[in-house]
């Protein structure tokens, strides 16, 4: 039987938008213990940003906890348990990204959103103030300043915070469907994502390289990561000297992350040794397991598999026979990223990884929906790259650059 366990998370802007900051903490709720706390300053941002940087910190600490539990989330936050309760609307451009990210770490249906009174919600409350008090500071939170535990009877919210939870309130009990008046109610406009995050300082940035090409790769067949692991090419090798020359000549790459698989391996080896650097592997970065479809092409798993096939057109919870769906593809590939960025912050970092991890990265920094999987082409030993700035916003800086193959 599924283990439990609940989150509490909020988030707070001194002034919306203001200097902000979350909490989260999970607890066991046999015995109402914490078993974990996140809290960070996170610049500038409005009340329901940091609301939902509070959740996914929360989510994210609760997989780590144990990734096949049940998770009760509690926020005294209205418009984000009915946005992610999907009884509202999410129709703010920066709040829309966030949400999705939420929904991507632990499978759907395994996650459930109650609201809570403020005088609930205090531990969370008191960490998300922690957070603030540091980055006012100058520094950000760590976890042996919690006190939030012992001390969470002295938060107090911004009354920007108590307007934002009235109106919501408010649109509900109005009968509000789609909460338009409740996103518009409670979040003032701020800038676009990518322009908010113009003055945040320096972004960690991943530069994302697809492998060169293998044997496969020209026969355009589906080689994920429960096949034959194929070598690189001669083709695939000329193509790596070639990223290696180019990411030289640009000397911004101070770190090399790999999948675990022999082509980016190889690949990830040759622009190391041009760069002086070591090569870091990461198992999330591997690319999907295509089950029975492994070294078939699409016309081949057309004729063979076709409903499979077809479910897998139409949905990104539909795996291939004995494979990997999209989504669970997703939640390794957003676990692995935030490793990245929390060990790499500020530095801009070589990922060298495969089709769908690189256009899962692409399509989450842009908030795009799933089926913008099938919209994208990513070239063997293309780069495209993805700037994260300390507020949770992401701006995409590249895609399938292929001007060094030329």
């Amino acid at each position: 039987m599924a283990r439990t366990l609940i989150v509490e998370a909020d988030g707070g802007s001194r002034g919306n938008p203001g200097p902000a900051g979350y909490g989260a903490v999970v607890i066991d709720p046999e015995s109402g213990q914490p078993l974990a706390e996140a809290a960070e300053y996170i610049g500038t941002a409005t009340n329901n940003v940091a609301e939902y940087r509070g959740l996914l910190a929360g989510l994210r600490a609760a997989h780590a906890l144990d990734p096949d539990a049940e998770v009760r989330v509690r926020m005294d936050s209205k418009l984000v348990v009915e946005q992610m309760s999907g009884r509202w609307k999410i129709k703010h451009p920066d709040m829309r990204p966030l949400a999705s990210e939420a929904r991507t770490v632990f499978p759907p249906g395994r996650v459930t959103y109650e609201w809570i009174p403020r005088e609930q919600n205090k531990h969370a409350d008191r960490l998300a103030n922690e957070a603030m008090d540091a980055g006012k500071a100058g520094r950000q939170w760590e976890p042996r300043e919690s006190r939030a535990e012992l001390d969470a009877g002295g938060a107090v919210r911004s009354a920007a915070a108590r307007a934002a939870d009235a109106a919501a309130e408010a649109a509900e009990r109005a009968g509000t469907a789609d909460a338009a008046a409740a996103d518009g109610a409670a979040e003032p406009k701020a800038p676009p994502v990518g322009w908010a995050s113009a003055d945040l300082g320096a972004p960690t940035t991943l530069v994302l390289l697809r492998h060169g090409e293998t044997a496969l790769t020209p026969q355009k067949r589906f080689s994920g990561s429960g096949g034959s692991d194929p070598e690189l090419s001669p083709a695939g090798h000329r193509q790596a000297e070639a990223v290696a020359a180019a990411l030289a000549a640009r000397g911004t790459v101070q770190a090399v992350v790999s999948s675990p698989l022999k082509r980016c391996r190889q690949t990830a080896e040759t622009v190391a040794a041009r760069l002086g650097l070591d090569v870091r592997v990461d198992e999330g970065l591997r690319e999907t397991d295509f089950g029975a479809w492994e070294g078939l092409t699409f016309a081949e798993v057309q004729e063979r598999h076709p409903e499979d096939l077809a479910a897998w057109l139409g949905s990104a919870e539909a795996a291939p026979t004995g494979g990997e769906s999209f989504a669970a593809v997703a939640r390794r590939v957003a676990l692995s990223r935030d490793k990245l960025l929390a060990r790499y912050a500020g530095r801009t970092v070589l990922v060298v990884s495969h089709v769908t991890p690189v256009k899962t990265l692409v399509r989450l920094a842009l908030g795009a929906p799933p089926e913008s999987l099938f919209r994208m082409e990513l070239s063997a030993a293309s780069l495209s790259a993805v700037a994260y700035y300390g507020d949770g916003n992401a701006s995409v800086r590249l895609v399938n650059e292929t001007a060094h193959l030329r």
